[in-house]
């Protein structure tokens, strides 16, 4: 288990707790901490931040402005490291970004001179799959996402939606053990991000992959997820995991159902307060 800073010699290299905990984990972080050091004194981004993700579970996080949402997630993806604490995925240690996980971000980072299906089998294509397979898989989720006829457009041809699908396929293409992403529909408009719901939400439950969806819409974290967790501010930890005992099987008119809002408000009231 990797492990961050001074505590390293402190925290033996396995616990009867955790491995417990990580049985049915893909992820799982304990006891995490980001301080960023400064010359007026180091400030304390995140502590004490637990998360335990489960296989196949569509998890969201949510919290006030400056809580360390996108911070945890790119720890997670490697991107970052943290000051103290571990993160474990299949109990093994996160040294740095991998193949075993997919990241998708707000922008669309495609490859603007390659095609649609160029961009989607481009992780195929540096493991040295043979083309024929990487065509099958570039298929396969060119029909997931509803693309089969802009295979060979490129990225300045599609609008934002159709370019966010393109970089979630892509991400899929190498079947990650976890797909992270960062606010990815939050550039697009209402309409647009609705639809972009509904989509990760049936390719959710036809791929069935491991999520984390950092988000700031509630509502969306709401429609989205299994379980949200809530961070407080800064120094953002873990305010409490929600768990969305909502249909699997979900459509916008979920949104206007009694549940849903009950379950939207109580999730609102817990930013608030760490707002106020």
């Amino acid at each position: 288990m990797r492990m961050f800073g001074r505590k390293k010699q402190q925290l033996p290299e396995r616990h009867e707790h955790i491995e417990a905990n990580l049985a049915n984990s893909t992820i799982y972080v304990k006891d995490l901490q980001k301080v960023y050091p400064s010359p007026k004194g180091d400030v304390t981004a995140m502590k004490d931040v637990n998360v335990n993700v489960l296989e196949n579970e569509f998890v969201c996080i949510v919290g006030p402005s400056g809580c360390g949402k996108s911070t945890l997630l790119r720890m997670i993806a490697g991107l970052d490291e943290a000051t103290e604490g571990q993160i474990v995925i299949h109990d093994r240690d996160i040294m740095g970004p991998g193949a075993d996980r997919g990241m998708v971000f707000q922008s669309y980072t495609l490859f603007p001179w390659m095609t649609v299906a160029e961009n989607i089998k481009f992780g195929l294509k540096i493991k040295n799959m043979p083309p024929q397979e990487q065509d099958i898989i570039a298929d396969k989720y060119l029909k997931i996402i509803k693309l089969e006829k802009f295979r060979d457009s490129y990225p300045k041809e599609l609008s934002g939606g159709m370019k966010q699908r393109v970089a979630i396929a892509r991400a899929l293409a190498n079947s990650p053990e976890v797909l992270l992403m960062d606010e990815p529909f939050s550039a697009l408009d209402p309409q647009t991000r609705a639809d972009m719901q509904l989509l990760m939400r049936q390719i959710w439950q036809e791929e069935k992959p491991t999520v984390i969806f950092v988000t700031h819409d509630i509502e969306e974290a709401v429609f989205l997820s299994s379980k949200i967790y809530v961070l407080t501010s800064r120094p953002g930890t873990v305010k409490k995991a929600v768990p969305v005992l909502l249909p699997g099987e979900r459509d916008l008119s979920l949104k206007d159902t009694e549940q849903f809002i009950k379950l939207r408000k109580e999730v609102n009231l817990l930013i608030e307060h760490e707002s106020l």
